[in-house]
């Protein structure tokens, strides 16, 4: 039986569909991330922006340098963000086999998402993944950073925290396991309102409060809430790495979409 691979959606728009350019792009991202904080043990789950690279990549860099020690250690890379094209009142995985990138292929965890999916916290919608970017835009810095690693693209609609949460525990795994959150945070306002808007978000994230993130404050907004939960539980330690806006790195002062990275261990 021939595999079904979801192709590339956003190559060539959001970032380099080259594999040379897109190969040297990771390679300065990387290279130039920055982050406030030590570098310490590979993280469980980095909380990264999805916009397109010239906006939003120097950000995400900072999250996806600091596990790059886990290259041959984190085998399974399990991702969270919103649907921007298709409506959803549940969580939906892909049923293809594979997600292509212009760095190659990287492998569903297949069993993982059947199992999942039986278990009815997680419905299939190859639909809602066919033009979607927030996951999308992960993947070549997962391939560049991790290597070959088995991917649980995931995209959550509007749900409560408790089912993201209950999801979660079911794949969180061990340090084979990362958990990626994609969402960006505050959309459309003056640099100051969105700095001040993010400034607070981000407060709640270090707090591990999702009941202070709404979907004002971040497009994906439902996964992030579920991934605070299960910190809080967890007891885990959030630290953030960077918080910037599209103003910050493209220049537009009026007009601008908030970003912040942070790992949670």
């Amino acid at each position: 039986m021939s595999s079904v691979i979801r192709p590339p959606a956003v190559a060539g728009t959001f970032y380099p569909e080259d594999t040379a350019i897109l190969t040297e792009t990771m390679r300065r991202l990387l290279s130039s991330a920055r982050f406030r904080g030590s570098a310490g043990s590979v993280p469980k789950a980095i909380i990264v922006p999805h916009a397109g690279y010239v906006y939003s990549a120097p950000v995400a860099a900072s999250a996806y340098a600091r596990v790059a020690t886990g290259r041959g250690h984190v085998q399974r890379v399990v991702l969270l963000g919103p649907a921007h094209t298709v409506a959803l009142g549940d969580i939906a995985a892909s049923g293809a086999d594979a997600f292509s990138t212009p760095l190659g292929v990287l492998e569903v965890d297949s069993a993982s998402r059947d199992a999942v999916v039986r278990d009815r916290l997680v419905s299939v919608s190859d639909l809602a993944h066919l033009a979607e970017h927030s996951l999308e835009v992960q993947l070549p810095f997962i391939q560049f950073v991790l290597g070959p690693v088995r991917v649980l693209p995931l995209l959550v609609g509007t749900v409560s925290t408790a089912a993201v949460a209950q999801l979660l525990s079911r794949v969180w795994g061990g340090p084979e396991t990362l958990v990626v959150v994609s969402t960006d945070l505050s959309h459309y306002h003056d640099r100051e309102t969105a700095r001040r808007m993010d400034n607070r978000t981000a407060a709640a994230i270090i707090a591990r409060n999702p009941k202070g993130v709404s979907p004002a404050d971040a497009c994906g907004v439902y996964a992030l809430r579920g991934l605070l939960s299960l910190a809080a539980r967890r007891e885990m330690k959030v630290e953030q790495l960077d918080l910037r806006t599209s103003a910050d790195t493209v220049g537009d002062l009026t007009r601008v979409v908030g970003y912040g990275s942070f790992v949670l261990a």
